[in-house]
């Protein structure tokens, strides 16, 4: 490796952390039940928040909650992952680098 090799690297690796850092500050949200349960998000796959409406908790059917929930979790982590692809792929001039959004 040459030294402009390894400059452009570590050049690389900066601008990577900073995505990161400001995916990480970054929000998404996804919602199921016609808003009944929502799931926020940030750009690096973190659930920061679920919002469960009263009126949908039924004590005799929680499989219908845990439904919801996992569709709206769900669509929170692909989003959040759309998020993250689309950032990291404007540096890396759209090759995929193992790791980056996992």
């Amino acid at each position: 490796m040459n030294l402009s090799m390894i400059k452009q690297a570590f050049e690389l690796k900066s601008k990577l952390e900073k995505t990161q850092k400001e995916l990480g500050k970054m929000k998404v949200e996804a919602e199921s039940g016609n808003g009944a349960v929502k799931v926020t998000a940030s750009g690096r796959q973190k659930i920061l928040s679920i919002k469960i409406s009263p009126d949908i908790i039924d004590p005799e059917k929680p499989t219908q909650l845990e439904k919801l929930v996992l569709q709206a979790v769900s669509g929170a982590m692909d989003e959040s992952k759309k998020l993250a692809d689309k950032h990291l792929s404007e540096l890396t001039g759209g090759i995929k680098i193992p790791g980056l959004t996992d």
